[in-house]
């Protein structure tokens, strides 16, 4: 197998390529602008945009993990950070779809709830969160995640190609989980429209690998996230504090994410192995 990974060199590819390199399976990586030695075969220099440097990158490639984005609407202009997203999604699926690649994975992420930044700051109209809760999307970002999902099913009627859209939390390697640990222990508001939700990039990546290799149908929409929260209060405290009177659908013990993590167990055999911290792991 030959994966092409775009957005190669940003926080969640650079992992996957680490990931992919361990497991000997080819890479090429899809840049947009050359950012030094990569840990891939092959490296594209190009925009995920366009449709000639996609089509080059994707040559010989049996896969694709897509992570090129903008990850935040606060990153860049509405219209650029929706635009740049959406057109980057449907290029790279189109044109794997028209070479004969039959499976990908697309970065999506629990900010398509319209949670994380809503300006009218909603709580969320159920818990756990699942695949199928009403979104509530207020901002560019969460937007074009849902139009990217969308376009990962109208690729699959399209071209027949299984698409996974993995809903992924706070993402960080060991540093950057241990400072958002702290800014969540001297301030648990921050992360209750995110449900204290993280995972290790280590974690991240493998789940994309899962994506290309497990026995999947159809565009699946996928939550994952550890399964506990990133904070020492309990979560049943935490969502009576932060989301009073949201109906529970069950019990949340100890510091359960408030997140259902079933259907990554099911449908990619995924359970996080890298908690935060480390002696958390039983």
């Amino acid at each position: 197998m030959r994966v092409l990974v775009t957005g190669a060199a940003g926080r969640l590819g650079s992992a996957v390529l680490t990931e992919l390199a361990a497991r000997g399976i080819a890479v090429t990586a899809l840049v947009e602008r050359d950012p030094g030695p990569l840990t891939a075969e092959r490296v594209v220099v190009g925009d995920a945009r366009d449709p000639a440097a996609v089509r080059s990158a994707l040559e010989g490639a049996d896969a694709v993990v897509h992570t090129a984005a903008l990850p935040s609407p606060e990153i860049a202009a509405p219209e650029v950070v929706f635009s740049v997203n959406t057109q980057a999604t449907f290029v790279v699926l189109n044109e794997a779809g028209e070479q004969g690649v039959r499976r990908a994975v697309i970065a999506s992420s629990l900010s398509i709830t319209g949670l994380p930044f809503a300006r009218s700051r909603p709580s969320p109209p159920y818990l756990p969160l699942d695949e199928r809760v009403p979104l509530q999307i207020e901002d560019p970002y969460a937007l074009s995640k849902q139009v990217d999902e969308a376009t990962a099913a109208m690729m699959h009627r399209r071209h027949g190609m299984i698409v996974a859209a993995l809903r992924f939390p706070f993402l960080g390697d060991r540093a950057r989980l241990a400072a958002h640990a702290d800014r969540l222990a001297r301030d648990p508001a921050g992360g209750a429209t995110e449900m204290w939700s993280y995972l290790d990039l280590r974690d991240a990546a493998r789940a994309c690998l899962l994506g290309l290799t497990a026995p999947l149908h159809g565009a699946p929409i996928i939550f994952l996230a550890a399964p506990e929260t990133l904070v020492t209060t309990p979560t049943e405290e935490l969502l009576a504090t932060h989301h009073p009177g949201v109906p529970c659908r069950t019990t949340f013990p100890g510091r359960t994410v408030a997140i259902d993590l079933e259907p990554a167990r099911r449908l990619l055999g995924f359970t996080a192995l890298h908690p935060f911290p480390e002696e958390r792991q039983s």
